[in-house]
């Protein structure tokens, strides 16, 4: 073995040091390959990714791109964490949420979450939940002074309060062993409601008056960002609205007599853990940064200014076809609040958008967070994202542009008045709007619904949930759009005994075709439309027998462009003198356009076209209702 001697050598001296703009000359060499001719930081440019709220991610960041500085956890601004130790001691709290209208299922569903890892409960109770009454039932048999309690209530907040407080008294439980949250929310149902009932802010404050003076480790009030990100709201939207509630409360909670700090350490904000990892990381992260902001200019102390966070896996994400799927994302969600910091982790059923789930969703779920924590150990490392240079570059741009919207909203007049206005909701919808769009050309592909779907799955049936008011802010799923044409194809399978079909016309062989086969047969399923291709390959001789045993209607012809040059116009004349209503093309036409569409060639599909409206106006020409 040599030994290397110590001088205090790097090896890597013996290297000279790369530069950015060599870095840029080789992606631009990449590019040239495939037929985009620039170069320098146009190079690099094509490689970024344009986020929502103007946001870009570069493909490198050095250390030239440090954001500002964001302390050391524990400490402000609570970047890095809002306690010294992170999750490093217990991990994250593990927070299960039970919406079970029946009291006694939901005490057994409750009692086996907690035996088995769970060591918080959120519970819907009143018109989202089991009745606000039945509460002692609902909780029969759990240690309260060891099972912090976080109530979902809506506008039965303040019964739902009484009756949790006056059960820790029945029960003997001290007053500094109650933890969780009485789930105060007026602003979070305006938001959702759309309605206002009198008198709502003055009770929370005196339930915040109430846990500051004998209940220490009760939290009243929830600051909820769930409604506009459930209403498809961007990061930076879901951040400002906090921070414009969040603001709203310590006005409201001052003005009742507690003193900024006191008031601080009422609130718990809500926030929506998506399945993208970085941006989730991120937001946690900002909104930290953000509250720790307001709280020094509103006079608070910095032992008062960490913010309180409790991540909710995104409904938004979820999706109804190939629900299996929802396991992956919700596990990327969960790890990311948890890197993020958030203090609580929901992470909720992958069967959710179903009703009510049923005992194994909720054992996956609950396990989820304890196999990122027990085998992963992820919750040791302090900030694990601290000093990436990414995630550094975009926590601050995702601060920036969230804060910029608060600022929008407080001009606005404030929270509530934005919501009354209108200025939020149309702001989401315009959000929403781009963001359909990005859905509906599969930019942003959605496993098992718009990629890879399966049309011979089988339906999660489940029993229904109770459904919570709206007339607010309304909620959207990144799957609407292609669940209503698979909705569409369900019922004329159950009325006619089958799907609608598409023929695929393949031309030449495998090495020829099977991308483009591969494409639109994905596509058509995306749109519950069953594609046919049998047989493997056909020309203009055999195409018209094949596409008549096929009992569709609709054909594509799929191939590479050289053979389509030599064979797309007899095959397209072939299949609609077979009676071929529409005949599709699945690549770009270029200078044969003219030619092609003499020969009855109708449509033309390729990736990033918009996949909705081509299945749509199919299903509409096919009959389908």
């Amino acid at each position: 073995m040599t030994v290397l001697p110590d001088d205090g050598l790097s090896l890597a001296a013996e290297f000279p040091d790369a530069t950015h703009e060599q870095w840029q000359d080789l992606v631009a060499g990449v590019l040239r390959k495939s037929g985009r001719d620039v170069s320098g930081p146009a190079a690099e440019a094509a490689l970024s990714t344009a986020l929502q709220d103007g946001i870009t991610t570069r493909p490198l960041y050095t250390a030239a791109d440090v954001a500002a500085d964001g302390g050391f956890p524990g400490f402000a601004p609570f970047t890095r964490g809002a306690r010294p130790e992170g999750g490093a001691v217990s991990g994250w709290d593990l927070r299960q949420r039970h919406g079970r209208p029946d009291p006694v299922q939901l005490n057994e569903a409750v009692l086996a979450d907690l035996e088995n890892g769970v060591t918080s409960l959120w519970l819907a109770v009143g018109a989202g939940g089991a009745p606000v009454s039945a509460l002692a039932t609902a909780l029969d048999g759990v240690y309260l002074d060891l099972a912090p309690i976080a109530l979902e209530a809506g506008d039965e907040f303040g019964p739902a309060a009484r009756e949790l407080l006056k059960l820790y008294e029945q029960r003997g439980v001290p007053r500094t062993a109650a933890a969780g949250n009485l789930g105060a929310d007026p602003v979070g149902q305006l938001a959702r409601t759309g309605q206002e009932t009198a008198g709502h802010t003055e009770e929370a404050a005196r339930l915040a008056e109430l846990c500051h003076q004998e209940y220490p480790g009760l939290r009243a009030v929830v600051v909820d960002a769930l409604p506009y990100h459930e209403a498809g709201g961007s990061d930076a939207q879901e951040l400002g609205c906090s921070l414009a509630t969040g603001v709203g409360w310590l006005r409201d909670l001052t003005e009742a007599g507690l003193s900024v700090e006191a008031a601080c350490g009422q609130l718990e904000f809500r926030y929506a853990a998506g399945a993208d990892q970085f941006l989730t990381i991120a937001k946690f992260r900002a909104a930290r940064r953000l509250w720790a902001r307001v709280a020094e200019v509103s006079g608070a102390g910095s032992d008062s200014a960490a913010q309180r966070q409790h991540a909710v896996t995104s409904r938004v994400m979820m999706t109804r076809r190939d629900p299996w799927v929802n396991m992956l994302r919700t596990t990327v969600a969960a790890l990311a609040a948890g890197l993020g910091g958030a203090d609580s982790v929901t992470v909720l059923p992958f069967d959710q958008e179903f009703g009510l789930s049923d005992a194994f969703a909720r054992r996956i779920a609950r396990n989820t967070s304890t196999i990122l924590l027990e085998e992963s150990h992820l919750g040791r490392v302090v900030d694990p994202a601290g000093g990436s240079w990414y995630v550094e570059r975009l926590t601050d741009d995702l601060a920036k542009a969230g804060w910029a919207w608060f600022q929008e909203i407080e001009r606005a007049g404030g929270q509530r008045a934005a919501l009354r206005s209108g200025l939020i909701g149309e702001r989401i919808a315009d959000t929403w709007r781009e963001r359909s769009h990005r859905l509906a050309t599969r930019r942003e592909p959605v496993t098992g619904v718009s990629e890879f779907p399966q049309l011979t799955e089988v339906a999660v049936v489940r029993d229904p949930a109770p459904v919570p008011p709206g007339g607010g802010l309304p909620t959207v799923r990144r799957d609407e759009a292609f669940e209503a044409l698979r909705a569409r194809s369900d019922a004329h399978l159950a009325a006619t005994g089958a799907r609608p079909r598409a023929f695929l016309a393949a031309l030449g062989p495998a090495a020829a075709h099977t991308a483009r086969a591969g494409f639109a047969g994905s596509l058509f399923r995306a749109g519950g439309i069953e594609p046919v291709h049998d047989p493997v390959t056909v020309d203009a001789a055999t195409v018209g027998d094949a596409f008549a045993r096929s009992g569709a209607t609709v054909a594509c012809v799929c191939s590479s462009d050289a053979l389509y040059a030599e064979q797309a116009v007899p095959v397209a004349e072939a299949l609609k003198a077979a009676g071929a209503d529409r005949v599709l093309l699945a690549g770009r036409p270029g200078e044969q356009r003219e030619t092609y569409e003499r020969a009855g060639i109708d449509e033309f599909v390729v990736a990033g076209g918009d996949a909705v409206a081509v299945l749509t106006a199919l299903l509409d020409r096919m009959g389908v209702a």
